[in-house]
C-alpha cells in the first residue's frame, strides 16, 4: 500500500469519485501533485482522502478553508501534504443564507441528492420543492426518500404526492434502520458514486448514513429522535463529512436546515416546474404572470384540470423569492449535460 504522501494512482482515485472531468484540469506541470478528496473541513485545517486513508492537509500562506467544501477534489504536494489548489467542481450544492453576500456551499461533486422526508407532519411539498430546485441548479440528480412509513396507513399517498413534484422524479420508501435500505438505494450508491443527504432534523438522515456505511465504519453518526407532537427533530449532525459506503460509493451527511432560501436558481426552478415552463411560450403575452392576463395558457390548463392551482401558487412564490434574493450580478450557472 502506498504511503499517505505518495501520489494517488488515478485507478485508485476512481474509487473515490475521480473522473476524466478532474484529470483534464491538471496541467502538465502538475503531474507530480497528488489528487485527494476533501472529507472534512475544520476551522483551520482539512482532512482529505487518499487510497492509503485519511491525511491532514496543510494550508499554504493566505489560503482559507472557506475556499473548499466536503466532496471537493484538490491537488496537494505529496511530500509536504500542502494544498496546491482546488479543482473546478462538476456539481455543487449551495444556498444563500439570510443576509449572506455569497452562497454557502454545502457539498461538491455529488452525483445524487437524497432528499429525506418522513410520512408525518414533516412532509411538506413546498419545502421539498426548494430542495429539488437546489439539486437541479447544482447539476445533481434528486431522489426523494420517504421514511417512517409505519406512521401512516397510506404510504402510497405520500409517494404519489412526492412523485408529482417533478417530472421523472424517483421516490423510494426506506426504513433507515433496516439493512434493506442499502439494497433499495444501491442503484445510486455504487463504486465511485457520491450521494448527499438533506432534509429536516429527525427524519433519519444520520441513521441512514450509518446504514449505508455499514458496521465497519470508524465513527458512526450520532442520531436522535423527533418530537411526536410536531414531528420536529433536533440537530445531531453538526458538520458535513464524507463517509465510505459498504457498496463502494461515498455519502455526505449534512446538518438539518431550518431555513432554505431560494436564490441563484432560475434554471433549477424551470426544471422543477417543467409543465409551467413549457406552457409559458403559448401565452398571448411574453411577460405573462399567469395570474389574470387574457390568453394565458397556464390559466387555461388550470381551468381544464390539467394543472394544480396550488402548484402554480408555489411556482410564483419561488420565482418571486429567487428574483428578490438573487443579486443582480449573480452569474447564470451552465447546465450539466
Amino acid at each position: 500500500m502506498s504511503s499517505p504522501g505518495a501520489p494517488l494512482p488515478t485507478e485508485g482515485a476512481a474509487s473515490l469519485g475521480w473522473s476524466d472531468f478532474f484529470e483534464d484540469q491538471r496541467a502538465p506541470a502538475e503531474a507530480d501533485f497528488a489528487p485527494m478528496r476533501i472529507a472534512l473541513v475544520h476551522r483551520s485545517r482539512l482532512t482529505a482522502l487518499s487510497t492509503a486513508g485519511p491525511v491532514e492537509l496543510l494550508l499554504p500562506v493566505h489560503a482559507s478553508t472557506g475556499d473548499v467544501t466536503v466532496g471537493d477534489w484538490v491537488l496537494a504536494d505529496p511530500r509536504t501534504l500542502t494544498l496546491h489548489r482546488r479543482l473546478s467542481r462538476r456539481t455543487v450544492l449551495q444556498r444563500r443564507t439570510e443576509g449572506g453576500k455569497v452562497p454557502q456551499v454545502a457539498a461538491a461533486n455529488v452525483d445524487t441528492l437524497f432528499v429525506v422526508t418522513s410520512c408525518n407532519a414533516d412532509f411538506n411539498p413546498a419545502r421539498l420543492e426548494r430542495y429539488l430546485a437546489l439539486a437541479n441548479q447544482g447539476g445533481t440528480d434528486p431522489v426523494i426518500l420517504l421514511t417512517k412509513g409505519d406512521l401512516t396507513d397510506d404510504v402510497e399517498a405520500y409517494r404519489r404526492q412526492a412523485a408529482a413534484l417533478q417530472r421523472g422524479l424517483s421516490v423510494v420508501g426506506v426504513n433507515p434502520r433496516s439493512p434493506d435500505a442499502a439494497a433499495a438505494l444501491a442503484p445510486w450508491c455504487g463504486p465511485g458514486q457520491t450521494v448527499a443527504l438533506v432534509g429536516s432534523s429527525g427524519v433519519g438522515k444520520s441513521t441512514l448514513v450509518n446504514t449505508l456505511a455499514g458496521p465497519g465504519q470508524d465513527a458512526p453518526q450520532e442520531t436522535g429522535a423527533i418530537r411526536e407532537h410536531d414531528a420536529k427533530g433536533r440537530h445531531t449532525t453538526t458538520a458535513r463529512s464524507l463517509h465510505a459506503m459498504a457498496g463502494g460509493g461515498w455519502v455526505i451527511d449534512t446538518p438539518g436546515m431550518r431555513t432554505l432560501h431560494v436564490s441563484d436558481a432560475a434554471e433549477g426552478i424551470e426544471t422543477l416546474f417543467a409543465e409551467i415552463t413549457e406552457l409559458a411560450p403559448d401565452c398571448r403575452f411574453r411577460d405573462c404572470t399567469h395570474a389574470h392576463e387574457p390568453g394565458c395558457a397556464v390559466q387555461a390548463a388550470i381551468a381544464e384540470g390539467a394543472l394544480d392551482p396550488d402548484r402554480l401558487d408555489r411556482w410564483r412564490k419561488l420565482v418571486e423569492e429567487n428574483r428578490d434574493k438573487t443579486p443582480a450580478t449573480a452569474p447564470r450557472r451552465p447546465r450539466r449535460h
